[in-house]
């Protein structure tokens, strides 16, 4: 990211110590008085804006990786073991201890923060964007730990709900959506430029058509109760209706900037240039002034330091973590001819990428001692058991393939393997998804859009085959684990699909610590920063 735009974010950030606990309280007493000035106010939002940059940035990104069919962790003779965490994760063991799902009360901090701005008499821009921050760290919590706190008065207050004490599912979805709906006219509708990275009103719609399309996923009964062979969908046409607000914006497309450049480590640069058009909501991230984004720490090859010239195109500073391998069968996904989305994945004999290009030169990477890299797509365990250990050398190292969508360049990874690479949240290429599979699913089809048509749109940038025929639900799944590929919402899709309790890779009935438990849909409420700072809230079913 340019140093001219992230002086913005890297503005001093309001310090609030009210802690989740201190939710149920009168405003007056839980607010502090917002200071005047318009340097201090924009301090104070900023520290809104990027409440979730180094969760994003690691954490939030181990759940939701870990637990899809997307990746697997590994451990190399106890290294990165880590009391199971990463394991425990991709086998659906989660427990209230495990270090990726220890956020939710980084969420709940986050709006207490926008509530400081709700509640003050700022400029109602601040105050609708605080709220929409608000609705998006909720819908966060309420997707991921299923029951949440609806912090907001006016609720509270027409319904005798306390603020701090978590709500139904279908409670917070219900009020997710009129919040988004009341404010999403009142944001900018400029995504990039001074609002790059905060929030307008396509990220509202963005955020409503997501919330939509998992509508029977979120008002189920349970967690465990929905079906997604039988669940009816009753927010279809408001799926599609959301879809076409931003679509009919014009403010978006697919590109020109080719695939791989979206999430490269010079991706702000390309938005402001009119390269990159299909950011609707983005996280920004610089090496220095805005660390947190470290993917490449946990994907690279684990030895990555010790070869004299790495994939990445450059001698490499620091080493990789390498506990975060990609699947069998997602690799196995990037099969389609002429799909520029294949270069994303590391499979067999590697080599070294440009890093200008970000495409693969004739050069093989080698190995420590010289060998050309080659990397296995089946893993091989030392025991088959859940330590999904593969051996701390050569031979273990080379164990699954590598995600380089986030490519990593070493004038970053220098910096404690902080990347510059912006994470989009939101993009349009997931309207266009959203809206076919809505349609596909039985929403009235609109402005002459098709669900092969829209299909076809994100083929054709990748210079994919096309389809000659109305794409199927589980085309449309299948696809949107190339699109989507290591963006944090296979998790989500797998769920939505039915295929969240599929077998795959070492999630395979039989296997030690796989659980197929429906409750695994959410995860657990993390005993020390949710269940012992809320002494009222019950963890959830199934753990």
């Amino acid at each position: 990211m340019k140093l001219n735009i992230k002086t913005i974010f890297a503005a001093s950030l309001a310090a609030l110590s009210v802690s989740c606990t201190d939710l149920d309280v009168s405003v007056d007493s839980q607010y502090t008085k917002l200071p005047n000035s318009e340097d201090a106010i924009e301090s104070t939002m900023a520290g809104i804006y990027f409440q979730m940059r180094d969760c994003f940035g690691r954490r939030f990104m181990e759940a939701q990786a870990l637990s899809s069919d997307e990746f697997v962790a590994q451990s190399f003779s106890g290294n990165w073991l880590d009391a199971y965490a990463y394991s425990n994760t991709s086998l659906h063991n989660f427990t209230d201890e495990c270090a990726t799902i220890d956020w939710m009360n980084v969420m709940g901090e986050g709006v207490v923060k926008a509530n400081e701005v709700i509640y003050s008499d700022a400029d109602p821009k601040y105050i609708a964007a605080a709220r929409a921050v608000r609705a998006y760290f909720t819908y966060l919590e309420m997707d991921n730990f299923g029951d949440a706190p609806i912090n907001d008065e006016t609720y509270a207050a027409e319904h005798g709900t306390s603020l701090s004490d978590r709500q139904p599912r279908a409670d917070v979805a219900r009020w997710i959506e009129q919040e988004l709906l009341d404010i999403a006219d009142q944001l900018p509708e400029e995504p990039n430029g001074e609002n790059y990275g905060k929030p307008n009103k396509y990220m509202a719609y963005g955020l409503l058509a997501r919330l939509y399309i998992n509508w029977p996923v979120y008002t189920a009964a349970s967690v465990d109760q929905y079906d997604a062979a039988t669940a009816t969908n009753e927010k279809l046409d408001a799926c599609v209706a959301a879809c076409d607000k931003i679509i009919s914006s014009g403010k978006f497309d697919l590109g020109p900037a080719p695939y791989r450049f979206k999430f490269g480590p010079t991706n702000t640069e390309l938005v402001e240039s009119g390269q990159i058009k299909d950011f609707i909501y983005v996280m920004p991230y610089h090496t220095l002034n805005a660390t947190g984004m470290q993917y490449g720490r946990s994907h690279s090859y684990k030895d990555i330091k010790s070869l004299a010239l790495s994939y990445y195109g450059a001698k490499m500073s620091n080493s990789g973590g390498g506990y975060i391998a990609v699947t069998p069968e997602a690799s196995a996904r990037f099969c389609l001819d002429g799909d520029e989305r294949n270069t994303m994945v590391l499979n067999g004999t590697v080599h070294v990428y440009d890093p200008t290009t970000l495409l693969p030169t004739d050069e093989v990477c080698l190995d420590r001692n010289g060998n050309p890299l080659v990397l296995t797509r089946d893993i091989t365990l030392v025991k088959d058991n859940a330590d999904l250990d593969v051996g701390d050398n050569v031979e273990g190292w080379r164990q699954g393939n590598r995600s380089i969508k986030w490519f990593v360049i070493n004038d970053d990874f220098k910096n404690g393997r902080n990347q510059s690479n912006d994470i989009p949240l939101i993009r349009y290429a997931d309207i266009l998804m959203m809206k076919a599979e809505a349609i596909t699913r039985g929403a009235k089809a609109t402005n002459g859009d098709t669900p092969q048509s829209l299909f076809n749109k994100i083929r054709s940038y990748v210079s994919a085959p096309t389809i000659n025929h109305a794409p199927s639900l589980e085309e449309i799944y299948e696809e949107r684990g190339r699109e989507f590929f290591d963006e944090n919402l296979r998790r989500i899709d797998m769920i939505r699909f039915g295929h969240f309790e599929d077998e795959y890779c070492f999630h395979k009935k039989g296997f030690e610590n796989a659980n197929f438990d429906k409750t695994r849909r959410i995860f657990p409420l993390h005993k020390k920063n949710q269940l012992d700072s809320n002494p009222t809230w019950k963890q959830n079913p199934g753990y």
